[in-house]
Formats: C-alpha cells, sequence, structure tokens
C-alpha cells in the first residue's frame, strides 16, 4: 500500500476456527492481523481478476486459431539448440 492511499475500515465476521489460522500465520510471517488480511484479499482478488482474463482468452481462441506459422515454430525449434534438457 502506498503511503497517502485511502483506506476503508470494515467489520467482518470470521469464523473462529480461520481467524485462530490467520493470527498464526500472520505472526509466523511478522504481520500484523490487518497486514495479513490485506495481503490474503488481494491475492484472492488477483486471482479473481486474473480468472477474467483467461475467461476472455478462452473466448478469443473458441474463434480464432491458436496455430502458429510453420516458419516461427522452425524458428523456436532452431533456437533450442542440440543441448540436453
Amino acid at each position: 500500500m502506498s503511503i497517502g492511499e485511502d483506506k476503508m475500515k470494515a467489520e467482518i465476521s470470521v469464523p473462529n476456527p480461520i481467524f485462530k489460522a490467520a493470527e498464526q500465520i500472520a505472526a509466523t510471517l511478522g504481520m500484523s492481523l490487518s497486514e495479513f488480511y490485506v495481503a490474503a484479499l488481494t491475492a484472492y482478488v488477483t486471482t479473481y481478476q486474473n480468472g477474467d482474463v483467461t475467461k476472455k482468452l478462452n473466448e478469443v481462441y473458441a474463434k480464432e486459431q491458436s496455430v502458429m506459422e510453420t516458419e516461427m515454430v522452425a524458428i523456436q525449434i532452431d533456437s533450442i539448440g542440440e543441448g540436453k534438457w
């Protein structure tokens, strides 16, 4: 979070086992519980938004082929070289 960024206070209810687990993880990570909740929500929101991107890409590729041109495939194969993997 950057300095000067607005914050919204929220009151939420969390089941006891989740709350206790969150407290333990936050302590292990050296974070306040508030910092932990912000990090957890950020990760969840990011995952959800990335799912939206995946959905949009799936819509595009349902209409368009995702086949590479033969020349591009040859260039990629050549760039790998003869080394062992």
